[in-house]
């Protein structure tokens, strides 16, 4: 019985080739949709899966409350590691660490590499996987670990253990261990090489001072719980860590765990409360790629059942002679499954060839599992699913033909029977065009905080930062050499890049300050060129200036501080900063610093020539970017001749702080163009089909007197109708989703009525495109032919 299924199954497809082509390239693309999105999602869902011990790890985090609301934060001081160690017996291990920059060089060769100083237990903790040497401790604390990547880079195939790398020009280390390198699914990727934590406290000030201070809050605090230990309790336990000291701080900090298994996809809290993160587009991503695939049955159901007068004759004679209802629905689901398996083979196909241009598009490293049995059977599954999805409408409608009316010349399929049809294209095309609203709305948003005025001009400027001491207190040689290369036109130093806000202080009052309010307010130390490099917009006073002495206690405050402090008349005003008086000498126009799409921090600037950490220069424009850049490493290589000359385009590390929202704009728009091309696929089929259908009225109707027009007019007018009222019902679901969508930026653009027209005609243009060939076709007929049998 299977094998005549089968059979008659492939006679039906190669009978009607032209439908059957349709259905499964729609199914081909709807599936490969599908499957795409499947190892997204499963990346996403498997990040940071790669360390053994993920389910019992976490990262300490702190909520702090500044003014009104708290704020979390991922890092933590480090007496706090030593406290957890020796006073919670929840944790098995802990391990403090840090991510910081550094130039490794070894003989000729010079890498800057962003490098990880962490403590012993860190290895063990997180299952660095050693391919070779050892990492069990770090028992010397001049010794360092590479990522093969990194080893390869330096050494090549010689053996890279016992080998000497010097960081910084400075330090000299022993390589003691080579680790593999951690997949781009790790939270520790950008990490190339991994270095003792006391090794960074020998080297570096700053580690060496905050790590007795409680109140420096600069590094990381991972821990690994015991087995059975609950993350919420044990959060519990730690949370007045800080308060229950002799000097509890006024930010009132509250400690917790943040498990491993929620960095990635819950990373987003306010006021204390975890609202998500990624999870947001992991399910949004999953509901497109069951819609994808739900067109592409659609498309199937609507050609199966709008030829079902071609095979009333079948069920009726096969019910004459004895064919049980069950034996006619098994025969279609048969149709049914073969469509679906051809088209899932086809749809792998299609997924292996667009998986390069997926990745580039998605920023990811997915491969496709062909050797993964799992793989395979949830493939198969999924192939089950869809067949009996599509294949199910088809099934029950074809078999429930009546035999006598049908072999009689009496069945005619009624009006009634067309509405299921017509409702499955208007959801077919709600669904397209929900999805080209959505994400029009998501790159205008994009556009939209890309035209926010950024307050100092990005033209021309580069950092460049001060990795190594050779750069520090040379600042009046290393600007006149700058300055007399003709390839700078400005120079200045700050603790910091212009495109990243590091930390700010709550020691600073003013005249006026509310008793008890603690804001945080972001502190910049700079030099005085800073201003007139960067290009900041004074909205009052004057920038910094040696030829006032005095300048070295004046402070610059930002539109959000000046507002935030309340000062009538700001230029006169003292603030009061870790107990040292300032004046105000000048109120600026907002920099963003932080995200494009937040309101913008209450800042102030400073002079101070020993907390900076970066070089800002400002391209003269009187000579070429590659000519202006080779001049300003040559005067930098006089200052460190053993570093390499790294550096960095403002402009282009601005536009870095697109990379998510741009990320998801270019996969929404990869799935709208298939979901798009699936819809039409499915109306050119029916357009196909009824245009066949009604070829002897358009014959008659041609006789009267009926034009070319007429005849399209006739043909297209109800495909329009849906898509019309596809619209209407598609805009305000676009409307909701999408206005919740944008609440969670503060600078944000309100949604235009037009995106809904723009979309609605783009919709229509595409319809008539797609059924006007079959109608125009059908309308230029010889008559003749389409009446010849009568």
């Amino acid at each position: 019985m299977f094998n005549n299924y089968l059979k008659i199954a492939f006679r039906n497809l190669w009978k009607n080739k032209g439908y059957s082509a349709i259905n499964i390239v729609g199914l081909s693309v709807g599936m490969a949709v599908a499957v795409l999105i499947g190892l997204w999602v499963f990346d996403e869902l498997s990040f940071n899966k790669y360390h053994k011990n993920y389910d019992r790890l976490g990262q300490v985090w702190q909520f702090v409350k500044f003014d009104v609301e708290k704020s979390a934060y991922n890092v933590a001081p480090v007496p706090l590691a030593e406290e957890l160690r020796s006073k919670y017996p929840d944790f098995e291990k802990v391990s403090l660490s840090g991510f910081k920059s550094a130039i490794l060089s070894a003989g000729e060769k010079k890498f800057e590499q962003t490098g990880q100083y962490v403590e012993p237990d860190f290895i063990g903790m997180m299952g660095v996987k050693i391919v070779a040497g050892t990492g069990s401790n770090f028992a010397d604390i001049n010794s360092i670990l590479l990522s093969e990547s990194l080893a390869r880079s330096f050494f090549g195939a010689e053996n890279p253990l016992n080998r000497m790398i010097r960081i910084n020009n400075k330090e000299e280390v022993k390589v003691a261990g080579i680790y593999e390198d951690m997949p781009s699914s790790s939270s520790f990727k950008e990490a190339s090489f991994l270095a003792p934590w006391k090794l960074l406290v020998s080297m570096d000030n700053y580690a060496r001072s905050a790590s007795t201070q409680w109140d420096e809050n600069s590094f990381q605090v991972y821990v690994q719980l015991k087995e059975g230990a609950d993350f919420g309790k044990v959060s519990s336990k730690i949370k007045e860590t800080r308060m229950k000291r002799d000097d509890p701080p006024a930010y009132h900090p509250e400690f917790f765990i943040h498990p491993m298994s929620s960095w990635h996809l819950y990373s987003d809290f306010q006021n204390g409360i975890n609202t998500g993160g990624m999870i947001t587009f992991v399910w949004l991503f999953g509901t497109i790629g069951v819609f994808v695939l739900l067109l592409a049955c659609i498309n199937f159901m609507n050609l199966s059942t709008a030829r079902s007068e071609k095979r009333a004759k079948e069920v009726g004679i096969r019910k004459a002679i004895g064919s049980l209802r069950q034996q006619l629905i098994s025969q279609f689901f048969c149709e049914s499954f073969l469509v679906v398996f051809i088209a899932f083979s086809i749809s792998i196909l299609l997924v292996a060839l667009s998986l390069p241009m997926f990745n580039q598009v998605a920023e990811k490293e997915i491969t496709l599992p062909v050797a993964n049995l799992r793989f395979w059977i949830a493939g198969l599954g999924f192939s089950a699913i869809t067949a009996l999805i599509s294949g199910s409408y088809p099934a029950f409608y074809l078999s429930s033909f009546q035999p006598l009316k049908v072999l009689k010349g009496t069945f005619r399929v009624g009006k009634l029977a067309l509405i299921p049809r017509k409702v499955l294209v208007v959801l077919q095309f709600t669904v397209s065009v929900t999805l080209i609203a959505g994400t029009i709305i998501v790159f205008r948003q994009i556009e939209f905080a890309k035209d926010r005025p950024v307050g100092y001009n990005r033209e021309g400027l580069i950092e460049v930062e001060m990795s190594t001491p050779d750069l520090y207190n040379h600042y009046n040689a290393l600007k006149n050499e700058l300055l007399g290369s003709g390839a700078v036109s400005a120079f200045s130093e700050s603790s910091g890049s212009l495109t990243v806000q590091y930390g700010g202080t709550t020691n600073i009052s003013w005249a006026g300050k509310a008793s008890g309010s603690q804001p945080l307010i972001m502190s910049n130390s700079v030099t005085h060129d800073y201003g007139k490099t960067v290009g900041w917009k004074l909205k009052a006073g004057r920038d910094f200036s040696r030829d006032f002495s005095t300048d070295s206690s004046a402070i610059i405050l930002n539109e959000t501080a000046a507002k935030l402090m309340g000062f009538k008349k700001p230029l006169e005003a003292v603030v009061k900063l870790n107990g040292r008086e300032f004046r105000v000498i000048g109120v600026i126009e907002n920099m963003i610093k932080e995200s494009p799409f937040s309101e913008v921090s209450p800042s102030f600037f400073v002079i101070n020539y020993t907390g900076v950490n970066m070089i800002n220069m400002r391209l003269s424009g009187t000579l070429g970017i590659s000519q202006s850049l080779a001049r300003i490493e040559n005067v930098f290589k006089k200052f460190s001749p053993g570093s390499p000359f790294e550096y960095r385009f403002v402009d282009k590390e601005f536009l870095k702080k697109f990379g998510e929202e741009e990320r998801i704009a270019r996969l929404a728009s990869f799935f709208t163009l298939l979901a798009i091309f699936i819809s039409c696929l499915g109306l050119f089929g029916l357009s196909s089909f009824v245009a066949e259908q009604r070829t002897k009225e358009i014959g008659v109707r041609k006789v009267l007197g009926a034009s070319v027009a007429n005849l399209w007019q006739l043909l297209s007018r109800d495909f329009v109708f849906l898509v019309m009222l596809s619209c209407l019902i598609s805009c305000p679901i676009a409307g909701y989703f999408m206005e919740s969508w944008l609440d969670h930026y503060t600078y944000r653009e309100p949604i235009s009525w037009w995106v809904f027209g723009l979309t609605g005609c783009g919709a229509l243009l595409i319809t008539l495109l797609t059924v006007s060939y079959q109608a125009i076709k059908a309308a230029l007929v010889d008559p003749v032919r389409s009446l010849r049998s009568e």
